[in-house]
C-alpha cells in the first residue's frame, strides 16, 4: 500500500507540473505571462524580506536579548534561512510553477498536506508583520504604514478616526477602524491588477529607495560611530544612568562588553532574527511567470538572502556603534541613533525608507497571496472562479480582488500585532513541507507506470518470495529490507529505497518534533544534566543520527538539476530541527487560533476541494518520469 501510495503521489505530481505548462486557463488562452527576468525575481524578494523590519528589528534585539552582538545573531538566523532557501530553489528549478510551497507539497505528499500547506501560507500573507520584528503580510503591513505615515503628520489620522469611528470591541480588535490602510491595500490591488510588469517596476523603484536609505544609514554609523560602543562597561553604565532623567528607559546592562548577554543571549537572538528573514518565497511563489524560471529562481533566492544579510548585518553594526545597546528605543532605534549623533534631520531619511519597505512588502504579500489562491483554485481545491485570468494583463484577477478584499477588511479591522506569533506558525510550516518535499524526491526512482514494466519491476523485486515456501516469507523480506537500509545494492533509486527514505523520514520529522518539543518546555533540564531529560535527549539525537545516515546510504536521483541542495541529508534535517523548534516557541492561545483557522480550511476541503480537484477527476493517462516530464514541459529546458 505504501509503494501504491508514493508511486500515485509522484505520478499525479508529474501530471498536475505538465498540465501547469500546457493548458490553457479557464476564462483566457494560454497561461500567465512570462516577463520577469532575475533582477525583478530578485527585487521582489528582498522588497518582500526586508520591508520595514529592518528598521525596528535590530533596536528591538539589541537592547534586551544580545548587544553589540547582534550582528552575529543575523549571521545565524542568514544561515538558517539559507538552508530552507537552498531548498526552495532546487524545487524552484525542479517543478517552476506558480504555488511554491502549496505545489510543492502536493508533488510531494499529496492533496490534503497541500491544501494544509496551501490555506496556511494564505493566512501568512494576510497576516504578516513587518513592525513587530516579523516580515509582514498584507493586513498588518497596511496597518504599520498607516501608523508610520500617522506618526510623520503628528497622529492627526488615528486622532480623527477615534473621534469620529470608536469602537467598543474585544481586545484582539483595533479599537478604531483604519479606513488609511484599507485604501492603501486597494490602491495597491490596482497595481496588481494592472499586470505584472506594471507590480514589478513599482516593486523596484520602493525597493531601490528602500536600499539606498539602507546604504546611508550603514555609511554613517561607520562614519559617526564609536567602537568603545562593543567594550561598555559598568562604569559607562553608572554614567549613563546618572545623566539620564528617566531610568527606566535604559535597558538592561548585562555583564558588558561584545556579548552582554551570552552566548544564549546570542541563540534567543537568532531565534528572533531569523523572522526577518521570513519572505524570499515570493520568488519561488512567481515561477510561472519568470522568463527562465529554471535558472532565474535559484539565483534569485540566494542573490535575495546575501543582500538582506549584508541589509540586517550592516544595520545592526551602524546603530550598536552609534549608540550604547542599553539606550535604544525599540520602537524608534534609528531616529534616536542620528539624534544622539547630531543628525537628527536623517530621521526624515529614516522615515522615508520605513515606508517604501513597507509598501514592497505589502505589495508583494498581495503578489503573493494572489498566485497561491490561483493555484489552488486552478487545482480545483478553491473554487474555480478564482483561477480566472484576464485576457490582455494575464494576471488572475479574481484572485487578486478576492484577496485584497480579505487584506482590506483585516487591516480595517484587526490590531496586526496579536497575529504576528500566528502569521509564523502557518509559514515555518510551509518551510518545513518544501525541506520535506526536497529530502524525499532526491530519492525517489525514475517512474514508469506501462503494464509490462510494472510487471518487470513485481519480478525484480519478488522474485525469492515466489520461490520460497509461505513460511519463510517474512523472513526473507525483512533480511532483504534490512539489507537495503545500510548496503543497497543498485546505484539508483529503486522503489524500495524510495519507500525507505519516505519511511525514514517521516520517522525523522516525528523525532525531531519530540526533541523540539524537550527543549521548548523543558531546556533546564536537559542542559542542567538530569537523568530523565538528558537521558531522553541523547537517545533521540542517537535516533535522528540512526535514521539521517539510512537515509545517507540510500542512492541519490541521478538526473540532471540547474540548482541542487548540496549535503543531503544533513542540510535539510536541520532545517526542519530549526523550523520546527521555532513553532514549539508559540503559546497555546496562537495554536488554538491556528486550529480554528486550519478547521475552516479543511470544511471547504472536503465540501468543496475534494471532489472538484484535478486529482478526483484526472484521467489514467499520466507521464512516464518525474524528471524527464520537468525537463520537457517547463521553460528554457531546451536550451539547458
Amino acid at each position: 500500500m505504501s509503494r501504491m501510495l508514493c508511486q500515485s503521489i509522484c505520478l499525479f505530481g508529474q501530471k498536475l507540473v505538465r498540465r501547469r505548462s500546457l493548458e490553457p486557463r479557464d476564462g483566457s488562452e494560454g497561461r500567465m505571462a512570462r516577463c520577469l527576468n532575475t533582477l525583478d525575481l530578485v527585487s521582489l524578494g528582498v522588497g518582500n524580506t526586508l520591508g520595514a523590519g529592518v528598521y525596528i528589528l535590530a533596536g528591538a534585539v539589541a537592547r534586551d536579548i544580545a548587544g553589540p552582538s547582534i550582528v552575529l545573531c543575523f549571521l545565524v538566523a542568514a544561515l538558517s534561512s539559507v538552508l530552507s532557501g537552498l531548498c526552495y530553489a532546487e524545487f524552484g528549478a525542479r517543478v517552476p510553477c506558480s504555488g511554491s510551497a502549496y505545489l510543492y507539497s502536493y508533488v510531494t505528499v499529496g492533496q490534503l498536506c497541500a491544501f494544509i500547506t496551501g490555506w496556511n501560507l494564505i493566512l501568512s500573507y494576510v497576516i504578516m508583520n513587518v513592525a513587530s520584528s516579523v516580515t509582514a503580510v498584507a493586513a498588518s503591513v497596511a496597518r504599520a504604514w498607516s501608523s508610520a505615515f500617522d506618526s510623520l503628520i503628528r497622529n492627526h489620522i488615528s486622532q480623527v478616526f477615534k473621534e469620529t469611528f470608536s469602537l467598543h470591541v474585544p481586545h484582539f480588535l483595533a479599537t478604531y477602524p483604519d479606513f488609511f490602510a484599507l485604501s492603501l491595500v486597494l490602491l495597491l490591488m490596482g497595481v496588481l491588477v494592472l499586470g505584472v510588469r506594471t507590480s514589478a517596476l513599482v516593486n523596484k523603484m520602493f525597493t531601490g529607495i528602500n536600499l539606498l536609505v539602507l546604504s546611508f544609514i550603514i555609511l554613517t554609523g561607520f562614519i559617526k560611530g564609536d567602537l568603545h560602543n562593543w567594550q561598555l562597561t559598568e562604569q559607562d553604565y553608572k554614567l549613563a544612568t546618572a545623566g539620564s532623567n528617566d531610568t527606566s528607559r535604559l535597558g538592561p546592562l548585562g555583564s558588558g562588553g561584545f556579548a552582554p548577554f551570552g552566548f544564549g543571549g546570542i541563540l534567543r537572538g537568532a531565534a528572533t532574527c531569523f523572522y526577518g528573514f521570513i519572505g524570499f518565497d515570493i520568488i519561488a511563489t512567481a515561477g510561472e511567470e519568470a522568463v527562465n524560471p529554471q535558472r532565474s529562481i535559484p539565483l534569485g533566492i540566494v542573490i535575495s538572502l546575501f543582500v538582506c544579510f549584508l541589509a540586517y548585518f550592516g544595520v545592526s553594526a551602524s546603530l550598536t556603534l552609534m549608540l550604547p545597546y542599553y539606550q535604544i528605543r525599540p520602537d524608534s532605534p534609528l531616529p534616536q541613533a542620528f539624534l544622539q549623533v547630531g543628525w537628527a534631520p536623517a530621521g526624515y531619511i529614516v522615515a522615508v525608507g520605513t515606508l517604501c519597505g513597507l509598501l514592497c512588502s505589502l505589495l508583494g504579500a498581495m503578489f503573493s497571496m494572489s498566485r497561491v489562491t490561483f493555484a489552488m483554485a486552478d487545482d480545483g481545491l478553491l473554487f474555480r472562479g478564482l483561477a480566472w485570468l484576464h485576457a490582455r494583463t494575464r494576471t488572475p484577477l479574481v484572485a487578486i480582488v478576492a484577496s485584497g478584499t480579505l487584506a482590506g477588511i483585516m487591516a480595517l479591522l484587526f490590531k496586526f500585532s496579536d497575529l504576528v506569533d500566528l502569521m509564523c506558525t502557518g509559514t515555518l510550516l510551509a518551510y518545513s513541507l518544501v525541506v520535506f518535499s526536497v529530502l524525499v524526491l532526491r530519492y525517489q526512482p525514475e517512474h514508469n507506470i506501462s503494464k509490462n514494466d510494472r510487471t518487470q519491476d513485481t519480478t525484480e523485486v519478488d522474485p525469492e518470495v515466489k520461490a520460497s515456501p509461505l513460511e519463510s516469507v517474512p523472513e526473507g523480506i525483512i533480511s532483504r529490507t534490512l539489507k537495503c537500509l545500510c548496503n543497497p545494492i543498485s546505484p539508483t533509486p529503486t522503489q524500495k529505497s524510495g519507500q525507505i527514505v519516505y519511511g525514514c523520514a517521516f520517522l525523522l520529522v516525528f523525532l525531531l518534533t519530540i526533541l523540539s518539543l524537550l527543549l521548548a518546555l523543558w531546556p533546564s533540564q536537559v542542559f542542567s544534566g538530569d537523568p530523565g531529560f538528558t537521558a531522553g535527549a541523547v537517545l533521540l539525537l542517537l535516533l535522528i543520527a540512526g535514521i539521517t545516515a539510512i537515509i545517507w546510504r540510500q542512492p541519490q536521483n541521478p538526473s540532471p538539476l540547474p540548482f541542487r541542495v548540496p549535503a543531503l541529508p544533513v542540510l535539510p534535517v536541520l532545517s526542519i530541527f530549526v523550523n520546527v523548534y521555532l513553532m514549539m516557541q508559540m503559546s497555546s492561545v496562537t495554536w488554538a487560533q491556528f486550529g480554528i483557522w486550519n478547521a475552516m480550511g479543511l470544511a471547504i476541503y472536503f465540501g468543496y476541494g475534494i471532489r472538484h480537484s484535478l486529482e478526483e477527476n484526472s484521467d489514467p493517462q499520466l507521464p512516464a518520469s518525474t524528471s524527464q516530464t520537468l525537463h520537457e514541459h517547463t521553460p528554457g529546458a531546451e536550451s539547458s
